[in-house]
């Protein structure tokens, strides 16, 4: 695990350039540095050991040192792919999981990536061509963001705010990125919050040389085993063993590893299973003041977690937190976001995961991704509830989160919508309508609607074509992102089993009834692992980490609303938001019949990004 950076091209003062860029990007590695540098490229990286914690140093090359690697994650699957290597004569110089990357690179060049069952960033540099291969893995859990230098060079890194360092990148604030951010709470990729920088898209490759840069994807070829969909006994036990694989290959570890455990079903599973191939499991929860809220429920599940914990036998932590401590945390969720970001729940993980560190745990398992691969948010069991009426769609605007109506009537009114605007009803954020108010009008001029990233579902009313797009732009956008920037906050590095590559594509063949069953949520999956996780778990609702934001607002961090919109703050002298916003806001919060403290959020977390 590390961070890395380098640039391709003519760039002046390059050790220092580079020293810069690292720098930025410490935290992801604290353990130790490396540099490599030939003709026009330049990279290095921050290493945390983790796998070969001796000898593991970057870059990382082939036999006859042709093939310079730097890169950041696990390769899952590398004991098998390292003894096929040996088999044919190659010869390791370290046990990292990283080196058969160089060697496989050698034998079948850019298909190396889809060999690959992990999370990884990686730059290979080709001596012989003088080519870069840049690739992310498929899921997205490792970032990788690059930038083309006005000179016609290129710039890459695992982290935006280490390309802030290159100095002729002119960098630009992106509005139409910035437009969507209060949608979503952050900024889908390619694109981000500074028009010069993107990132190359998970499952893609990018090739670039003195001629040219070329982005192209790579095939995923962890198809899931065969099965027959119509035999629920044949489908409970697919997902038993690819889950049940996923999680142990993600053990692969030379230090100390823990799990999040917040006590429902997603994450108590991973836990089992790693507390029975594990000598000793640490693991860790949240515990906040228990309010309530109609949407979450109680925000406190710590008695649940200690529970589970007591079951497994792990060694349990339970960090308590509330609004003062959170506060006190803003800033640095603002800093290691990296760009604007209002994943509320993103402080609990960072708060685990400095608990983490300071317990001596580098490693962390998440339960991340089972309720986006096997069904499991609320909404969910009413995707096929909806229905045509002749009701009238209201004049404000209306989501699923509108408490103040009745179940049936909201499902009434989605089933009014259009496909692409009842996804953003389901749980989205600020509506259009809401960010024209908030957004002054030469901010807005000529922005596209945020709808437009739902316009796929046009043509479909299908259950699970809304649960397949949340697999593909909710997971990878906020619960990914959330996981590795809040967890590298502390240099603690995130694993998502329900991320790998095997369970997503078994997800894919799934159909909606394996995942909602009557009134069952992740129906498979509470089937597929009711034998080893304790049944009050398999029953319990849906929970997760929450955090009670729009009670804090009102409340103890009234004071935040009061400083993002008043006359003196970054988004009003830089004429971002109207002159009523603050007006706006006050009325959204006080709205009883829906909860808008996340859209408010956005706004004091883009306020204190551009004060920094």
């Amino acid at each position: 695990m590390c961070g890395i950076a380098g640039f391709l091209g003519s760039f002046s003062d390059r050790e220092l350039r580079l020293k810069n860029m690292l720098n930025a990007i410490f935290h992801r590695g604290p353990d130790d540095e490396g540099t490599f540098f030939d003709n026009q490229f330049a990279g290095g990286m921050r290493r945390l050991s983790i796998n070969d914690v001796d000898n593991g140093s970057q870059p990382l090359f082939n036999s006859d040192k042709s093939i310079v690697l730097f890169y950041n994650g696990e390769i899952y699957n590398y004991s098998q792919l390292r003894n096929e290597l040996e088999s044919e004569g190659v010869k390791f110089r370290t046990r990292s999981d990283g080196e058969v990357l160089v060697h496989l690179y050698e034998k079948i060049g850019e298909k190396v990536f889809e060999r690959l069952d992990g999370m990884f960033a990686a730059a290979v540099w080709d001596t012989r061509t003088q080519t870069l291969i840049l690739g992310r893995d498929i899921p997205g859990e490792k970032p990788l963001f690059y930038s083309r230098d006005p000179n016609g060079g290129l710039a890459f890194a695992s982290e935006i705010k280490a390309l802030r360092k290159v100095s002729s990148l002119n960098l630009t604030l992106n509005r139409q990125a910035l437009w969507d951010f209060p949608s979503f709470l952050w900024i889908p990729e390619p694109v981000t919050v500074f028009n010069e920088i993107e990132a190359v898209p998970r499952g893609h490759l990018l090739i670039a040389n003195k001629d040219k840069i070329s982005i192209r994807p790579y095939r995923n070829l962890f198809t899931p085993p065969d099965f027959d969909l119509s035999k629920d006994d044949e489908v409970i036990s697919a997902v038993r063993n690819v889950v049940e694989k996923a999680v142990t290959s993600r053990l692969l570890s030379d230090v100390p590893i823990g799990s999040f455990l917040s006590g429902g079903l997603d994450s108590s599973i991973v836990a089992c299973i790693a507390a029975r191939e594990l000598q000793q499991l640490d693991t860790f929860t949240v515990s906040f003041e228990d309010l309530i809220d109609p949407y979450h429920g109680r925000a406190d599940e710590s008695v649940a977690a200690a529970e589970t914990a007591s079951i497994i036998g792990s060694k349990h932590h339970t960090i308590r937190v509330n609004a003062d401590i959170f506060r006190k945390s803003l800033d640095d969720f603002c800093k290691f976001g990296d760009q604007p970001f209002a994943v509320s729940s993103g402080l609990g993980i960072m708060a685990i995961s400095a608990a983490a560190k300071e317990a001596g745990i580098k490693v962390l398992l998440t339960g991340d991704g089972a309720d986006e691969c096997f069904g499991g948010y609320s909404w969910y069991a009413h995707l096929n509830e909806i229905v045509r009426s002749e009701i009238n769609l209201p004049e404000n605007p209306f989501s699923f989160q509108n408490f103040g109506s009745s179940l049936k009537d909201r499902l009434n009114i989605l089933g009014q919508m259009t496909p692409s605007l009842r996804a953003w009803a389901w749980h989205y954020y600020a509506h259009e309508d809401e960010k024209k108010n908030l957004f002054s009008q030469d901010w807005q001029d000529g922005l596209n609607s945020s709808l437009r990233y739902f316009e796929s579902l046009e043509n479909s009313n299908e259950p699970i074509d809304f649960i397949r797009h949340d697999r593909n732009f909710y997971f990878p956008f906020e619960m990914l992102r959330k996981v590795d920037r809040m967890g590298m906050a502390n240099s603690v590095e995130g694993r998502t089993p329900f991320a790998a590559p095997s369970v997503l594509s078994l997800s894919e063949r799934l159909d909606y009834g394996h995942m909602v069953r009557g009134k069952d949520l992740k129906w498979v999956l509470r089937r597929a692992f009711e034998d080893i996780v304790p049944m009050q778990v398999v029953n319990r609702p849906k929970h997760g980490f929450n955090v009670p934001i729009d009670h804090w607002l009102k409340n103890e961090w009234s004071d935040l609303v009061e400083e993002t919109f008043s006359k003196g703050s970054f988004l009003h002298q830089q004429n971002i938001i109207s002159d009523n916003a603050i007006s706006i806001a006050h009325e959204m919060l006080s709205d009883k019949q829906r909860l808008n403290g996340h859209t408010i959020f956005c706004f004091i977390m883009l306020n204190k990004w551009l004060s920094n």
